[in-house]
């Protein structure tokens, strides 16, 4: 055998194992990605904004982690928007998305878990699924809504305060339960600059938070908080009392929120500090200095406040903040809008509905709601609360009289109000709770 065909049957192994690497250049999950991709519908960003214009329904499955949501800063705004992380799609899609004919579209953040989702989906049966090839990353580059976890990353609130009229500021909360992400800011904490010192309403989820919002005061006015007042005794309200009373400001509540205070306010904040863990440092059960029943006033500074206790609503002792003079209210958790209201063990949905007529009667210009960005629209306000609440009790109502159960009461069509933040999270939950109040009225 001469020398150069040694050379060439030597060679013939290392030409076999070069084109093998060549081939296997692709990781495992380059190839499943290519092999999901020739089976599924890949739509763009110009295509997904179409979709959701025409069907504003369709189910969001976005399969990243909340810790990677939560790090780039947000999701696609849509009506329904629900995150699956990749791992558990086989798990928990079934809670979220009722019937396999349910239009669908996954995405992750640059189209490496989504086209993976979207063939399990296709697996499991679901028929119409597709896949946003785009990806978040690029939703965000061209700046397309986008529902954020934390809009103020700089500082321990969810969002910065932003001025409301002359003197008045709302930093308004996330529409959203309060995670560690948000701090427990998914509440509006707002305040009034006079000259003679500031009124605050809401303490706040915790003692940071609290702080963080006095830091963002403090660059508006020299002036000092003097009072913080407390719109009903949830720990996002209230929790935030013992920082205030530090730099002796005077909290008031309600004389029925100081109760709940004290017998659930262990429960409340050890729930708090789970939820929030490090952020929760120094925050300690706190009660108010000052409680009534009806009306408070307190006049500073040329500013006129009445402090009102309109009657039952979504928590014992909810209370509102009126300014007669500028015609602004601040509702507390009397008012509604961007996010479904939750009914709670203790709220007296019959009463709410009074209420909110004594409530709306003051004819308020601008009203900061509970929840939700500020608004001149009382019919909008009116729509997602007590409208919302009169449909739910006639609706249990007719089933109680037609001898049904609570699962009558789950099968109630609450779509109209499908497209509110929290909905997944309340909208059968409210649905029971009523219908148990309503039993034994």
């Amino acid at each position: 055998m001469n020398l150069q065909k040694i050379i060439f049957i030597l060679s013939c192994p290392l030409f076999m194992t070069l084109s093998l690497q060549a081939d296997d250049a692709k990781t495992a999950g380059e190839l499943a990605i290519e092999r999901a991709n020739k089976t599924i519908n890949n739509i763009n960003t110009e295509e997904l904004e179409k979709l959701l214009a025409e069907n504003p329904k369709v189910e969001m499955i976005d399969v990243r982690t909340q810790n990677e949501i939560d790090f780039i800063g947000g999701t696609i705004d849509a009506d329904e928007n629900v995150i699956i992380p990749r791992g558990w799609l086989e798990f928990d899609v079934g809670s979220h998305v009722k019937t396999k004919d349910t239009p669908i579209v996954v995405y992750c953040g640059t189209n490496q878990r989504s086209p993976l989702a979207a063939r399990t989906l296709m697996d499991l049966g679901y028929t119409n699924v597709k896949n946003y090839a785009d990806g978040f990353n690029k939703w965000l580059a061209l700046k397309k809504s986008v529902k954020y976890t934390d809009k103020a990353p700089e500082s321990m609130l969810y969002s910065l305060p932003i001025k409301v009229r002359d003197n008045v500021y709302s930093a308004i909360g996330a529409t959203a339960p309060g995670t560690y992400a948000n701090s427990g800011h998914n509440n509006n904490l707002s305040f009034v600059v006079t000259t003679d010192g500031v009124l605050v309403f809401n303490a706040s989820d915790n003692y940071l938070l609290a702080q963080a919002l006095h830091t963002e005061i403090k660059k508006i006015t020299d002036q000092p908080v003097k009072y913080v007042v407390l719109e009903n005794a949830q720990g996002h309200a209230m929790l935030g009392t013992n920082y205030w009373q530090e730099q002796g400001a005077q909290v008031i509540a309600h004389e029925d929120a100081l109760h709940e205070m004290k017998e659930y306010g262990d429960q409340i904040i050890e729930r708090m500090q789970r939820g929030r863990r490090d952020k929760s440092q120094y925050t300690v059960l706190a009660y108010p200095d000052k409680t009534f029943k009806d009306k408070l006033v307190i006049d500073m500074g040329g500013e006129h406040f009445e402090i009102l206790h309109f009657g039952p609503a979504h928590s014992p002792g909810d209370i509102s903040l009126w300014m007669p003079e500028k015609k602004i209210m601040i509702s507390g958790d009397i008012a509604f809008r961007q996010r479904l209201l939750p009914v709670m063990e203790h709220t007296d949905t019959e009463g709410w509905i009074k209420t909110w007529d004594i409530f709306e009667a003051l004819k308020p210009e601008i009203i900061i709601p509970g929840h939700g960005s500020p608004t001149t629209d009382m019919d909008e306000l009116r729509r997602y609360t007590k409208d919302y609440l009169v449909y739910m009790r006639g609706q249990i109502e007719e089933i109680l009289d037609n001898d049904g159960d609570i699962q009558d009461a789950y099968k109630i069509d609450q779509s109209a109000y499908s497209h509110l933040d929290t909905f997944n999270e309340l909208a059968l939950q409210n649905a029971g709770r009523i219908f148990r109040s309503m039993e034994f009225e």
